[in-house]
């Protein structure tokens, strides 16, 4: 079963929402038969990379809220956070474009590091204060999750993996993503936004009771082995 997920990386309720799912998952009993998707999004396509200004900065000039206003509001996503594990350095974020990481996730996902490549760039904006718009940070976070410098150069280099976020992007407009996190299970099941813990198992159950029904084989996945023969012809 598939749940494909759209995300921006520079939203902190998306990296909630990920520890949220993954927590669910580790008490769902077929979770191995799970496949996750990132799908990408963007909630702020012509965001003009600027290293010297933090997101605080950068909220309250557009919000037209004070530092202060800013920082009170800041710091309850950052509490949110660490319920979760996650460590927030709002005042280190970086005002960054997102659309070279996006396509970097893209080329991870051809590679099989989707995953491994989406996590190290949350963290990597939300808990390190990296610059997710600069070459070289974008070439290191790659190389540390396996992937070819050589290979993630010329991607980076081009315009590569540009198609694959706008048709991510234009997916989202089709089934009515307003927001992000927005998670969907199988096609037939939505979840929007970091929603509790509970709320992920209980829709993950249902989404699996569907999808069994129409793969009846996978009725099969959970229980004792039963008599059966190998590949090299041996039966008991």
């Amino acid at each position: 079963m598939k749940i494909e997920i759209w995300s921006d990386i520079m939203c902190p309720f998306c990296y909630i929402g990920k520890r949220r799912l993954e927590a669910a998952l580790e008490d769902f009993e077929y979770k191995d038969h799970v496949k996750i998707e990132w799908k990408s999004f963007l909630l702020n396509p012509d965001m003009k990379t600027d290293p010297s200004k933090s997101t605080l900065e950068y909220l309250s000039e557009t919000k037209g809220w004070s530092m202060e206003q800013t920082q009170q509001i800041t710091n309850q996503v950052v509490e949110m956070a660490e319920q979760e594990g996650l460590v927030y350095h709002m005042d280190k974020t970086v005002v960054a474009n997102a659309k070279n990481a996006h396509r970097l996730l893209q080329l991870s996902k051809t590679l099989g590091k989707g995953d491994a490549m989406k996590e190290r760039l949350l963290k990597a904006y939300f808990t390190e204060g990296k610059n997710i718009d600069d070459m070289e940070t974008l070439l290191s976070l790659a190389t540390e999750v396996g992937l070819e410098r050589d290979r993630v150069l010329a991607c980076l280099e081009s315009d590569e993996f540009t198609d694959k976020v706008e048709k991510d992007i234009q997916e989202s407009r089709q089934i009515g993503v307003r927001g992000v996190p927005f998670f969907v299970l199988d096609r037939k099941f939505g979840i929007s936004g970091a929603q509790p813990k509970e709320t992920f198992e209980e829709t993950l159950n249902k989404a699996w009771s569907d999808f069994v029904k129409e793969n009846p084989i996978l009725e099969f996945a959970k229980g004792v082995d039963g008599a059966a023969c190998d590949i090299d012809g041996n039966c008991d």
